[in-house]
Order: C-alpha cells, then sequence, then structure tokens
C-alpha cells in the first residue's frame, strides 16, 4: 500500500536538515511537489489504475531527492559539473533502505529504482519491463514539463537565477545545437558550449515528451514562446526565430 501523506510527511522530515530557507533548496521541494500533480494529471489521461496513479505521484515527489546532497556538497544543479543526481538519489534510497520510510511494502521497489535512475538520462535504458518503462516514461514527462515551470518563475522573480539571461541573449549558439533542434532531437549536453546553448538545450526537451498530457500543459501555459522571448535579441532574433519554429511546428505534428 502506497501512503502519499506519509511519505510527505517523511520527505519533509528528510529535507529540514538542508536548510529550506535556502533557495535553491526551497526550489526543489516546490518542484517536487508540483512534479507529483503533474505525474498525477498524466497517470489520469492514460486512465491507469489507482496503484499506478498511486505509484506515479510517489515517485514524483522521490525523484529528485538527490538534488539536495548535490547541493550541500556542490552547491549546483549540473550534473556535469558535479555528479549525476538521478544516480546518487537511488543509492540514497536504496543502498541504506532509506526507501523503507517512504513506503512500507518492497514489492515497487525494482520499479521506482529504475524510473528514478532513468528521469534524467538523455535516453531510457534498455532491458524494461512494459510497467517499468511506462513509468520510467510519466516521470520523465512530468519532470520536464514542471522544469518549464521553474524557469519561468526564475525569470518572473528575477532573483538567484538559474540562467544569466543577458548573457544569453549575446551569446552565440553552436550550430550542433540548432541542428539537433531542426531535426526535434534532444541536444547533446556535449554539444553546448556556453549558458546559451543549454539554454535551447533546455527548450529541446519538448522532443522527449512521450504523452500527449505533458505537451498540451506546455502550449497551454505558452512557456515555449515565453522562454525565447526573454533571451531574443538583435544579434540571436534569426537562431531564436528558427528554434521557436521548430519547436511549435512540433505541437502542430504532434497534433497539439
Amino acid at each position: 500500500m502506497i501512503n502519499l501523506n506519509k511519505a510527505k510527511e517523511e520527505f519533509e522530515k528528510y529535507v529540514k536538515p538542508y536548510g529550506i530557507e535556502n533557495v535553491k533548496i526551497c526550489r526543489k521541494i516546490e518542484h517536487s511537489y508540483r512534479v507529483i500533480e503533474v505525474a498525477e494529471e498524466i497517470a489520469k489521461s492514460l486512465n491507469l489504475e489507482k496503484e499506478d496513479l498511486e505509484l506515479a505521484k510517489l515517485i514524483g515527489l522521490l525523484h529528485d531527492i538527490g538534488r539536495f546532497e548535490q547541493i550541500r556538497i556542490y552547491d549546483t544543479f549540473s550534473d556535469k559539473d558535479s555528479i549525476d543526481h538521478a544516480n546518487l538519489g537511488v543509492e540514497i534510497l536504496f543502498k541504506d533502505g532509506l526507501i523503507r520510510k517512504f513506503i512500507e511494502d518492497d514489492k515497487y521497489d525494482e520499479l521506482i529504482y529504475k524510473a528514478i535512475k532513468n528521469h534524467n538520462k538523455y535516453s531510457i535504458e534498455d532491458g524494461l519491463d512494459k510497467r517499468e518503462k511506462l513509468h520510467a516514461k510519466i516521470i520523465r514527462d512530468a519532470d520536464k514539463t514542471d522544469i518549464y515551470e521553474v524557469y519561468i518563475r526564475d525569470i518572473e522573480s528575477n532573483e538567484n537565477a538559474i540562467f544569466n539571461y543577458d548573457n544569453i541573449a549575446r551569446e552565440k549558439i553552436a550550430e550542433k545545437v540548432i541542428e539537433s533542434v531542426k531535426k526535434h532531437e534532444l541536444v547533446d549536453r556535449y554539444d553546448t558550449v556556453n549558458e546559451a546553448d543549454r539554454y535551447v538545450a533546455a527548450l529541446a526537451f519538448i522532443f522527449d515528451f512521450n504523452f500527449d498530457k505533458g505537451l498540451e500543459i506546455v502550449k497551454e501555459r505558452q512557456y515555449i514562446s515565453k522562454l525565447i522571448n526573454r533571451v531574443k535579441s538583435e544579434s540571436n532574433e534569426k537562431e531564436m526565430n528558427i528554434i521557436e519554429k521548430n519547436i511549435l511546428g512540433y505541437f502542430k505534428g504532434r497534433n497539439i
């Protein structure tokens, strides 16, 4: 049985020592709770049974648990510059049995492990069964959907910003990054050179959505146009127009 209220209580106990007044910690706590909501919307759109609905929500709560140690040790959200936060998360949960604080039954352990481990990877690893792959896809979509929300809130608050938007407006976007967008592909992080490249790579998350619900949320809230307009400038207008045209065209191709 999955008791999400109990899991949330344990989550609050786990994150409290990291300092909830820390902006980065607070940002990840809020993100985790919103991902629960998006995961629930996706699961409902797929008409999943209650058990899988609750599983999707629990995975949403725990998917970024590795972020808190990552922030404590490295003070960064950049896996490239520190450690893979998903791999760290499953180690924290399963190495010493912390997962039992969030769910008593161990019959879902392998599924939870694989979903969390795969939520941030370029692609889902081979070897997952049908149900494991389903939950890996749900959390990937839910996470990416709310990452756009994080960026929008970042722009609106303009405090402790994840990106330096003025720098992005001035920087040249790598040709490999633009080509990935034209092909409707995720951007390989090793093709990114500067902050503008990483920003576009985040916009290109849209090409990896598995289900329509997340895309519908992104379109309804106009995340893409808002994020592009924030950094569009005289020096990058041509490239940004190409990126926006391809992403919005992708929505049409998916009938969203």
